[in-house]
C-alpha cells in the first residue's frame, strides 16, 4: 500500500501521462518507501520538457529550469518535477558543465549516485529498477551506479553522501566503492565548506555515526574536511565518546574538546566550517562552561552565569567524557534555587546605584552591580530595592574599613 504522499501526488503523474509523456516517482522517497521509512516529500521525473509541462499545468514556478526542474502547483500541494536528463563534464567536481534533456528513464537513472537512489516507481506502485537498487537495499549496501571513480569524479560530494547514508541507514559501503572513496578523497578539496557542513551534520545525527566518523578517518576523507587534517587520533576518540543523547550543538562542542582547541582556535575552526554567528556564539558558551566544569563543581554562580540550557549541554558533554561524574540533576536543582536568572531581574538599576552613591558613571558601577548580583544569587540579601540599598551601604562601609 502506497503512503499518502504518493497517493496525493499520483494525479500529477496521471495528468502528465494523459498528455502523452512518462512520469515517475524517483530518488530518496522511493528508497525510503522500500525501506519502510517515513517520507517527507516526493520528487517526480518525467519525459516531458519544461515547456511541455507548462502547457499541462496552469500554475508552475521555474525553480531550476536550466536543469529541467519546475515547481508544479496542483490542488493544495506543490511538487518539483524534473525532465529526464543526461549530464556531461564536471570541471568543478560538483555540477555538470552541460545538461541535455532526454526521453529515456533508464538514461536518467544512470546518472544518479547510488543504486538505491536510482529506482523509479510509477503511480500504481510498480517499481522500475534497471541497476539493482532493490537488491542493494535488501542487502543493506551502498554501491554506486556503475564505476565509482566516475561517479565521484562527477560530484565529489557523493563521497560524503556515501558515509552519511551509512550513518543514517545503517548500511555498509560495498568494498569497491569504499576503495574508490579512499582513492578519490582528495577531490573533496573542490567542495565548498557549506556543502560539507550539510552532509557532515546529517552524518553526525545518524544512528551509526561512530562508525561513520571512523570511516572518514580510515578512508582519508577527514584530511579534506575543515580543521581535521592529521587529526585521526582525535577523531577516533571523538567517535568513542559520541553518545546517542547528544544534540548537534553538543556534538560540535565535544569535537572542539577532543581537538584540544581553545581561544581563537575555536573561532577559526567554527568559521572554517561556515557556521552562523549565532551558532558559533552558542557553541563557544557551551565549550567555555565545559572547560570550567573540568576544573570546578557546579555552584549557584556558575549555573547562573551559564543559564540552564548551556549548563545542561555542558554537563551532557562532560558526561559523555566522564559518565560516572555526570550531574544533570545537580544542575537543575541549583538552577531552581536561583532567586533571579539574569541581571535584568534585579530590583535595582545602575541609575539607582548612582543616585544612592551620588557618583558619575565609571568602571566602579559595573563592579558594584556585579557585587549586588552575587549577593542576591548567594542569598546574602533579598532581591528587594530597600533591602539592596541597605546591603550596599553596609558593603561600602565594610570596604572602606579594609
Amino acid at each position: 500500500m502506497l503512503p499518502n504522499l504518493f497517493k496525493e501526488a499520483a494525479p500529477v503523474l496521471e495528468l502528465i501521462e494523459n498528455a502523452g509523456y512518462e512520469a515517475y516517482f524517483v530518488g530518496g522517497s522511493v528508497r525510503d518507501h522500500l525501506l519502510g521509512r517515513s517520507i517527507a516529500d516526493v520528487d517526480i521525473a518525467t519525459s516531458a520538457l519544461p515547456e511541455e509541462l507548462k502547457r499541462i499545468f496552469s500554475k508552475t514556478v521555474d525553480v531550476g529550469i536550466e536543469h529541467g526542474t519546475i515547481l508544479v502547483h496542483h490542488g493544495r500541494n506543490h511538487y518539483e518535477v524534473t525532465t529526464f536528463r543526461s549530464e556531461t563534464g564536471y570541471s568543478d567536481f560538483r555540477r555538470p558543465d552541460s545538461v541535455t534533456f532526454i526521453r529515456s528513464l533508464k538514461e536518467d537513472l544512470q546518472r544518479r549516485d547510488f543504486t538505491m537512489n536510482a529506482i523509479a516507481m510509477d503511480r500504481t506502485g510498480q517499481i522500475i529498477d534497471p541497476f539493482g537498487g532493490r537488491d542493494a537495499i535488501d542487502q543493506r549496501i551502498i554501491v554506486t551506479v556503475g564505476d565509482p571513480d566516475a561517479r565521484f569524479g562527477e560530484d565529489a560530494l557523493r563521497m560524503l553522501r556515501a558515509v552519511r547514508f551509512l550513518s543514517q541507514l545503517s548500511f555498509s559501503i560495498e568494498q569497491h566503492t569504499f576503495e574508490s572513496l579512499a582513492a578519490n578523497s582528495q577531490r573533496l578539496e573542490n567542495i565548498a565548506a557549506e556543502r560539507k557542513l550539510s552532509e557532515f551534520e546529517k552524518l553526525l545525527l545518524g544512528p551509526r555515526r561512530q562508525e561513520a566518523i571512523q570511516l572518514l578517518s580510515k578512508s582519508g576523507m577527514s584530511r579534506y574536511l575543515p580543521g581535521l587534517n592529521e587529526k585521526n587520533r582525535q577523531l577516533i576518540s571523538f567517535s568513542s565518546h559520541l553518545t546517542s543523547d547528544l544534540d548537534l550543538a553538543e556534538i560540535w562542542v565535544l569535537l572542539l574538546f577532543e581537538l584540544g582547541l581553545s581561544g581563537k582556535e575555536v573561532d577559526n575552526f567554527l568559521r572554517e566550517w561556515k557556521h552562523s554567528v549565532q551558532k558559533i556564539k552558542r557553541y563557544k558558551q557551551i565549550h567555555s562552561m565545559l572547560l570550567h566544569r573540568f576544573e570546578y563543581q557546579w555552584n549557584l554562580e556558575s549555573v547562573y552565569k551559564a543559564g540552564l540550557d548551556v549548563a545542561i549541554s555542558a554537563e551532557k558533554v562532560f558526561g559523555s567524557l566522564r559518565q560516572d561524574e555526570c550531574s544533570l540533576e545537580v544542575v537543575i536543582q541549583l538552577y531552581d534555587l536561583l532567586p533571579i536568572y539574569n541581571r535584568r531581574q534585579l530590583a535595582v538599576s545602575g541609575n539607582d546605584v548612582m543616585t544612592w552613591m551620588t557618583k558619575q558613571p565609571g568602571p566602579w558601577l559595573s563592579e558594584t552591580m556585579a557585587e549586588i548580583e552575587r549577593a542576591v544569587i548567594f542569598g546574602k540579601v533579598p532581591n528587594e530595592k530597600e533591602k539592596l540599598k541597605e546591603w550596599l551601604n553596609a558593603f561600602n562601609r565594610e570596604s572602606e574599613k579594609n
